[in-house]
């Protein structure tokens, strides 16, 4: 089991770990130092987590590497039967895994419980992607030759994830890795090592082979540990763009990455809106998680016709959330998960009235619930391209909102930061829908709602947002590699 764990219910799990334990060649092993985990909500010590060493993650290398030369030829089927199994028990511990996710790192509990179930359902989703790995015949110049192209498993996988989805981004790459015969060693982020441990207990409730899916836990050291090591064949990171960039930069040899970075997203409302549905969009995906989502509404542009309605009415939305401990499911909004967070969201609402902007609601920390990482939601009204909460990632429950007359010079603004993983649109008019889809530089833009990735389809982001994609079969083929096969079988002509 991941921690001092007794008991064979499956009840309130998260509220009874002590002590974490990395999980490596099918087995829980201590660590020899630990650091403290904290509730957001409360700053209360929630466990003592694995400060693990580049030992430790040679250690899970090693296992993972060995694991890798009879997982590669593990009948799909059979794969597809290991992950099913994975994804039954997760749906199975849902609320112990949920609870797990609010206690860590703040989000509500239901909008924690509906990640656990995307969680199970990514199992389900790339156990039938398994079977599915296809190649093809290639006709040859000559006769009797034969080309055979075929997809092998690139090998074993580094991954690094972060605490804003701890399990949901975990099985994207978890999933399609193991999907596609890859072997995993995952390090989740410091502020979210609970709920990991509890995914590793249903993999190995599942009976996984022993080093099929390593787990490292760890702070500062183990991060860099992981992405230098040279024993992976691919890495594949989410979190900010400035820690991508340096693991870009810093590989030891050239090897394939998949990097989902920070996001900035803009919202477009034209003149042809439905204004109710375009509020109801940003005040969900600009404050659901408390604004902590690469693709969160951040920077908002609206048609000056309809500017000043949709501001009163996004204000009165907003006003209206609840905020508080996210175990309470009268909750809107949760704590932020670091304190470092809750910072950069006061910069950036105090830059925006420092540069003539106003505070339509929210605004301010809130002090009657410290010692918690709690912020008021916030609408900024009046906002310029220079502010930072329109040039940069807040990540936090704040939105800034500016009005246009051209949509041209809209779309020009939505370009124009380095983020580019997704956009929204506001539009009932079919021709501005087709031109804004095609026009905004982003890997997926929604168009008259906010939920800009499915399970199904490929998600991934452009310039700083990163590069490659999860989700569907396009991410599956990201643990893939081609091979061409070519048989000479008869006589030449």
């Amino acid at each position: 089991m991941p921690g001092e764990l007794t008991t064979p219910e499956r009840k309130a799990h998260a509220m009874t770990i002590t002590t974490l334990n990395n999980y490596i060649d099918g087995g829980w092993v201590r660590s020899e130092t630990t650091f403290k985990a904290l509730n957001p909500a409360d700053e209360k010590v929630i466990a003592e987590v694995p400060a693990s060493t580049a030992t430790d993650v040679d250690a899970a290398v090693t296992a993972a590497r060995r694991a890798f030369a009879d997982w590669r030829h593990v009948n799909p089927t059979v794969r597809a039967r290991h992950l099913h199994s994975i994804g039954d028990i997760v749906k199975t511990r849902e609320r112990e895994l949920a609870e797990a996710i609010t206690t860590e790192m703040g989000k509500t509990i239901g909008e924690a419980t509906g990640e656990v179930d995307k969680l199970a359902k990514a199992f389900h989703f790339y156990a039938e992607e398994a079977t599915r790995i296809h190649g093809e015949v290639i006709p040859n110049d000559v006769d009797g030759f034969a080309s055979l192209v075929v997809q092998e498993p690139i090998g074993v996988i580094g991954a690094i994830t972060p605490w804003n989805y701890p399990l949901e981004l975990v099985g994207w790459k978890l999933c399609a890795a193991l999907a596609a015969g890859c072997t995993i060693v995952i390090k989740p982020s410091q502020y979210a090592s609970l709920s990991p441990a509890l995914l590793f207990s249903c993999i190995d409730e599942a009976g996984l082979p022993a080093g099929v899916a390593n787990l490292v836990l760890g702070g500062g050291e183990t991060g860099p540990a992981v992405a230098g090591h040279p024993g992976f064949d691919k890495l594949a990171f989410t979190g900010s763009t400035a820690t991508g960039g340096k693991i870009a930069r810093g590989v030891p040899a050239a090897k394939p990455l998949t990097m989902e970075l920070g996001g900035s997203c803009p919202m477009i409302v034209t003149d042809r809106a439905d204004i109710d549905a375009a509020v109801a969009g940003a005040a969900r995906r600009g404050f659901r998680n408390a604004g902590q989502i690469c693709i969160a509404i951040n920077r908002i542009y609206v048609h000056e016709t309809v500017y000043s309605e949709f501001v009163d009415r996004l204000t009165a939305k907003v006003s209206e959330l609840t905020v508080g401990n996210g175990m309470d499911p009268a909750v809107d909004v949760g704590p932020m998960a670091t304190r470092a967070g809750v910072d950069v969201v006061d910069q950036h609402v105090r830059d925006a009235v420092a540069r003539g902007a106003t505070v339509t609601t929210g605004g301010t920390r809130i002090e009657t619930l410290a010692p918690g990482n709690f912020y008021q939601p916030t609408v900024i009204a009046g906002c310029n391209p220079d502010m930072l909460v329109m040039r940069e990632e807040t990540f936090g429950p704040v939105v800034g909102v500016m009005p246009f007359s051209d949509l041209a010079k809209a779309v020009d603004l939505a370009n124009g930061t380095e983020a580019g993983l997704a956009a929204y649109v506001y539009t009932g008019d079919l021709t501005q829908a087709h031109d804004l889809g095609r026009l905004l530089d982003f890997g997926n833009v929604a168009v008259n709602n906010v939920d800009a990735g499915i399970m199904n389809a490929p998600y991934g982001g452009r310039k700083g947002s990163g590069f490659g994609v999860e989700h569907g079969k396009a991410g599956l083929e990201g643990y893939l590699q081609y091979k061409h096969l070519r048989i000479q079988y008869g006589t030449r002509q």
